[in-house]
């Protein structure tokens, strides 16, 4: 079952998060188990900004999250954050494209 992680912040380093994603997709090519990242942020708020992550399951989600790399990835984000994160961990139930 697929599975999907929302991952809700707040900083004020915008500038510094998307070196921080690059270098966690460098150190963990061929192998994290994300099956695809989307980035997003807040028109209403610019200093919120929302992940929704995809995996093909719960089980290689937590594989991902056990990767050293994204322990590092996690930490250097919490320091950089204002508020969050916080997460949403989702079993998706039913996907269709529209």
């Amino acid at each position: 079952m697929t599975f999907m992680q929302i991952i809700e912040y707040e900083t004020d380093r915008p500038d510094e998060l998307d070196p921080l994603f690059d270098q966690w997709a460098a150190a963990t090519e061929g192998k994290r188990t994300v099956s695809r990242d989307t980035h997003t942020r807040d028109r209403e708020n610019p200093a919120h900004f929302v992940e929704i992550v995809e995996f093909p399951s719960y089980e290689a989600a937590m594989l991902n999250n056990d990767l050293p790399e994204t322990q590092q990835i996690a930490a250097e984000l919490q320091a950089r954050c204002t508020s969050g994160p916080r997460f949403m961990n989702l079993d998706v139930i039913r996907d269709e494209p529209m």
